[in-house]
């Protein structure tokens, strides 16, 4: 990219560099929030990416052919890894090794990574306000403690209501516009079409999906180290009592949407899917290789009173530039380039770019592609601007913790209404061990 966007970027890091003392061989000098810059020369820029942004970097190369790169492939802390911290935490006790600029699925890394001195300010002179106002509305909230944005938001997983536009239409169904139509649909369905469902609440990815879009207060991250946990409360039993009554009834399936027996028993069967934006193509277009022409997408159904609607959030990813960075222009450089050039972000990537410009793109070329039955557009684009607030990006995994303590007992055939004490204490335990104070909603 050599647009107005680069532009504008060089221009905020040249003013950066001349408040800071950090020009060629110039010596450092302290900035705001505590950040000092390293002394910047024009070396080669080391950058962190897992498989998937690995095409990323390489394009960037290409069309950058003067910049000197190092590009490293690692897991991208998947799964919660901690990986990118152990690392760290090795290179600040060392005193170097640190990458340049780095990509993370976590999007809770700036927790950790803020304190450790790893991340650099970007909106302190390194990336323009202008050019941050170009994301969607809270997308750079895990990126940002008290008003300092630490790391730049990559895609946007927005839950919203798949379906089958097909199955629907033939069977005479309407897509359901509230939680409560969404349930009678469900117990209609297991009924009249048994073995076929509107939903999976077997991933860990279940809290996500479901109980952030309820407004659920299990997860309100106040500060760097405070959370108040509320799981137990009338938010998350409402979600958890419409769940139980649809694996009751047989139409919500417990198993994975990524196990090989699902694969197998239900792939096919899918009628609806509450689930984020990457389900279109990882999923359906994927993994269950469901015929064009066939998936639609609705909004997310809402519960029936509340003043704004709510939506979850299921992955997404952040890219950080080293606070100890000997190249924070090419870093910046590079930085802007892979959040928000459309011939990545736009035409490239496999995800919904947080950043809107690339997602209008991004969203063309789905519309473009044919395999999807009417406009996903809508929905999605609502959505991006509708993820509830109050679920939080604490250093802790909520994935790991629901893993560790609903999904064994759904397994076992409990509910999920009754799991949900074990569950709130299971974040409490977790939370103060990694030295958070908790709080009792």
């Amino acid at each position: 990219m050599r647009g107005r966007n680069l532009a504008a970027v060089l221009a905020g890091a040249l003013a950066f560099a001349l408040a800071t003392g950090c020009t060629s061989g110039g010596a450092t000098a302290p900035a705001q929030n505590g950040f000092t810059p390293a002394p910047q020369d024009g070396g080669t820029l080391t950058v962190w990416v897992d498989s998937t942004r690995m095409a990323a970097a390489q394009l960037y190369q290409k069309q950058h052919p003067e910049a000197k790169l190092d590009i490293v492939s690692y897991d991208g802390d998947a799964n919660g890894s901690n990986y990118l911290q152990t690392k760290v935490g090795l290179f600040n006790r060392t005193g170097s090794g640190w990458p340049d600029v780095v990509f993370s699925s976590q999007n809770n890394e700036v927790s950790w990574a803020r304190q450790a001195g790893f991340t650099a300010p970007l909106n302190k002179g390194l990336v323009p306000q202008s050019l941050l106002d170009g994301w969607a509305p809270g997308a750079n909230d895990p990126c940002t403690v008290e008003g300092t944005v630490y790391c730049l938001r990559n895609d946007l997983s927005q839950t919203v209501l798949w379906y089958d536009a097909t199955l629907l239409k033939q069977w005479g169904y309407r897509v359901p516009a509230t939680w409560p139509e969404y349930q009678a649909l469900g117990r209609r369905v297991a009924t009249e079409h048994p073995g076929y469902l509107v939903g999976a609440a077997g991933d860990t990815f279940t809290p996500e999906i479901y109980l952030w879009a309820s407004k659920c207060g299990a997860n309100q991250v106040t500060g760097p180290k405070a959370v108040t946990v509320d799981a137990t409360g009338p938010d998350c039993t409402r979600m958890a009592r419409l769940l139980d009554s649809l694996v009751q009834a047989g139409s919500m399936s417990t198993s994975s949407v990524f196990s090989s027996d699902f694969g197998k028993n239900s792939a096919d069967k899918i009628l609806m899917m509450p689930g984020p934006s990457w389900y279109g193509g990882a999923l359906f277009q994927g993994t269950f290789k469901t015929p064009k022409g066939r998936i639609a997408v609705a909004p997310m159904p809402q519960w029936p009173g509340d003043p704004e609607p709510s939506v979850g959030n299921v992955g997404g990813g952040t890219w950080l530039v080293s606070a100890h960075s000997h190249h924070l222009k090419a870093a910046t450089d590079f930085l802007t380039w892979v959040t928000t050039s459309d011939d990545y972000q736009g035409k490239t990537a496999p995800g919904y770019p947080a950043y809107q410009p690339a997602a209008k793109t991004w969203l063309a070329n789905q519309a473009s592609s044919g395999y999807y039955a009417g406009d996903i557009a809508g929905p999605l684009q609502a959505a991006a601007g509708q993820v509830w607030p109050g679920w939080g990006y604490g250093q802790f995994s909520q994935e790991a913790i629901w893993a560790a303590t609903v999904t064994p007992g759904l397994t076992a055939g409990k509910t999920i209404e009754s799991l949900l004490p074990a569950w709130q204490s299971a974040i409490e335990n977790y939370a103060r061990s990694i030295g958070y104070e908790v709080k009792q909603r």
